[in-house]
């Protein structure tokens, strides 16, 4: 069964991000990762088949085997613990179970901890203007794809839906969480991202740069949202990879490439997919759950 939207009687709907259903359960929440995909910061009519069950136990995977790095937000519960009208009916099981986890609520900061290792991306983009990636100067002479002397701390600004993320100094970021708090998720981000890059290079994958989210609860830094998932990084098979070019991903780059292809004006609506472009981006984000958790 795909899920393109979570549907739960009784139960207090926050919000519909682009991919999760949130909803209040008072000091927790009961997130739903649904099979909806966004591209281009648009959400597309087709969901892709199993996605939420697939970033739900890549992240319980990530977050359970980082958890000495720092607290996350799960709380181990059971989603059926959540108090639904009627009882978890076989149907409304149906809908929750493998995509859904109970999490401690937290003020979520307002920005988001980007790690890179290596030049893609927007980070590329703007070398290729400044040679300086958020108010970081890198050598001169790098190329597409190049690995980094080594991984720096990037963040971004947190846009509200429909709008698009801005990379910033971390002087910026500063401003935003204050010194203190933006000096510990840099270390903890730098932390978390060398811990990955490790395991998943041993199974034949490059962390090429990946984003985490923070909250705080009792003052304290949680690592929130999702874990080290196609959706939230850049993953490269490491057989594939080549210095100056783009190398093939595990994620939605299927998506991208098609929607490209067709000269969508990447506003919405967006256009359905093929069901052969949906299928071959399930195919990346099931073999990158296999290789990582292995």
């Amino acid at each position: 069964m795909t899920l393109f939207e979570s549907n739960l009687p009784g139960l207090k709907l926050l919000f519909r991000g682009k991919v999760r259903d949130v909803y209040d359960l008072g000091s927790e929440l009961l997130i739903v990762a649904s099979d909806r995909l966004s591209a281009f910061d648009v959400v597309l009519p087709t969901p892709i088949p199993d996605k939420g069950k697939i970033l739900t136990e890549l992240s319980n995977f990530w977050f359970e085997k980082l958890s000495q790095v720092i607290p996350n937000h799960l709380t181990g519960k059971s989603f059926d613990a959540a108090p639904i009208s009627g009882g978890w009916t076989p149907p409304l099981r149906t809908q929750a179970e493998g995509r859904t986890v109970i999490v401690r609520k937290t003020e979520p900061l307002k920005i988001e901890a980007v790690v890179r290792g290596y030049l893609a991306g927007s980070g590329w983009k703007d070398y290729q203007k400044t040679g300086v990636v958020c108010g970081i100067s890198l050598p001169s002479g790098m190329k597409e794809a190049a690995k980094l002397p080594g991984p720096i701390f990037t963040p971004s600004t947190k846009a509200a839906q429909g709008t698009h993320d801005e990379n910033i100094s971390f002087e910026q970021a500063a401003t935003i969480v204050g010194r203190k708090i933006a000096e510990q998720v840099k270390e903890v981000s730098l932390h978390l991202y060398n811990e990955a890059s490790r395991w998943a290079e041993a199974r034949g994958i490059i962390l090429a740069d990946t984003k985490f989210e923070f909250g705080l609860l009792n003052g304290k830094l949680i690592w929130i949202d999702e874990a080290l998932t196609p959706d939230s990084s850049r993953f490269w098979p490491k057989d594939q990879y080549r210095v100056g070019t783009s190398p093939p991903s595990f994620d939605k780059q299927f998506v991208r490439d098609y929607l490209e292809s067709i000269r969508w004006n990447k506003k919405p609506p967006a256009p359905g997919l093929p069901a052969e472009i949906a299928q071959k981006t399930a195919e990346k984000y099931r073999e990158a759950l296999m290789r990582l958790t292995q």
